[in-house]
């Protein structure tokens, strides 16, 4: 494809994001009225109830690394549009679910095709972004999961109440089903390089500084950043419709659609700042606010409060996940750009399983509002993992001599 090389909004870029947006509408809109729908129809406890997101997250994680390894004999568009069939299968036999048990097998078929789309789209993203606007176009790319996962369990847990489960899961359905035609339509997926080509960029990246074992170890940070950051977000989408229940919050729904309203400032400026400055203006001061968002979630009993609690949320939750993706993106070598994708979508859905199971523990022991507080935690030790690598950072660049340092100041600043 013939893209200019600081263009941005192209064809492609646009429809690959759209894509994407309906891929996780689908997921969103389900993942939250879910437990709901679980306990009431087959009355399981919290930890079984807890499965209903955690195997989906897990079945997903697995299935990136197979297709990590898959994309080395499969053809992209093979595993993409079988990744959309299987989760569109999964999804509309949801409501014929006999029992817990199948519903937790049809989970898993959903993550096996998630996790086989949701690793194609992103690195053919990556692929047609101009490198030096790569937090930008992350930011932008990544508005299409923010605002699924702002309006989808929104939109989820207005069907479900309204027309019920199998409507919603109909919906679902047809959002999945609309990716295909629209990228067969549009021709949007960019050519998959041949072997030659992949062969040089593999053989150049080897021949440069930043070698394949380096670049993966300098993603890690990031990565369990980002695990941490969707620890909570795990005890939000898990957990928020029992608690608004709890607390006789009829309209639990709209936490999600005020998360909206600063996802929708603050992905662009976080983006931008980000290729500028990098990530520390953006993960400490949005750490904070996502520890206030929790805080406050923990002690609202009325509606007001739940609005101030998204609000904060969104603008903490926004910054950060477009940030550490970029993060990890800039840190990869060329070669590695579907490993860095995968690590990121990995290490969300690791941080939503975790949280779902571990804060559905302490829930069972406690209470909702006391597992909030324990989530706020989580983004306590986020600040202090970055704090410690960014200490650890610049200890060892000031040991390194300063020839190698001018050599490396552009991949290690942090």
């Amino acid at each position: 494809m013939n893209i200019q090389p600081d263009k941005l909004w192209s064809r492609t870029f646009v429809t690959l994001t759209v894509s994407y947006l309906l891929l996780f509408l689908s997921l969103q809109m389900l993942l939250s009225p879910f437990p709901t729908y679980a306990k009431e129809q087959f009355h399981p406890n919290n930890f079984a109830l807890s499965l209903v997101t955690s195997l989906f997250a897990l079945a997903a994680i697995v299935t990136r690394f197979v297709t990590a390894a898959l994309l080395r004999k499969v053809h992209r568009n093979v595993i993409l549009f079988v990744g959309l069939v299987l989760a569109a299968i999964a999804t509309v036999l949801y409501p014929f679910a006999g029992s817990m048990t199948s519903l937790l097998v049809l989970r898993a078929i959903f993550g096996v095709g998630f996790g086989m789309t949701s690793t194609i789209i992103p690195t053919l993203v990556s692929q047609i972004i101009p490198k030096k606007r790569t937090g930008e176009g992350i930011g932008y790319f990544g508005l299409s999961t923010s605002i699924a996962m702002s309006l989808g369990p929104m939109i989820g847990l207005s069907v479900i109440k309204e027309f019920g489960f199998t409507s919603l899961a109909m919906i679902g359905t047809i959002a999945l089903v609309l990716i295909i035609p629209l990228l067969l339509v549009t021709r949007s997926i960019p050519k998959q390089p041949d072997h030659a080509d992949s062969s040089q960029k593999a053989n150049a990246a080897n021949a440069s500084e930043r070698s394949s074992g380096t670049s993966a170890a300098r993603m890690m940070v990031p990565a369990l950043l980002n695990v941490l950051m969707s620890v909570t977000y795990g005890g939000i989408l898990g957990f928020i419709a029992l608690y608004g229940a709890q607390n006789h919050i009829d309209q639990i729904g709209l936490f999600f659609l005020f998360i909206v309203f600063t996802v929708f400032v603050i992905r662009p400026i976080s983006g931008k700042l980000f290729d500028r400055r990098g990530p520390m203006p953006i993960v400490i001061p949005g750490a904070l606010v996502v520890i206030a968002s929790l805080i406050i979630l923990s002690y609202a009993h009325s509606l007001p409060l739940i609005i101030v609690s998204a609000l904060l949320y969104g603008f903490g939750f926004g910054a950060i996940q477009p940030t550490t993706q970029a993060w990890m993106l800039r840190e990869a070598a060329p070669h590695q750009v579907s490993f860095a994708n995968s690590l990121y979508y990995n290490t969300i859905d690791l941080g939503v399983a975790a949280g779902s199971m571990l804060l559905g523990i302490i829930a069972s022991a406690t209470s909702y509002s006391v597992m909030y507080r324990y989530a706020a935690v989580a983004m306590v030790i986020f600040m202090l993992v970055y704090l410690v690598s960014l200490f650890a950072g610049r200890k060892n660049k000031a040991s390194v001599p300063a020839a190698a340092r001018e050599n490396t100041a552009v991949s290690s600043r942090s």
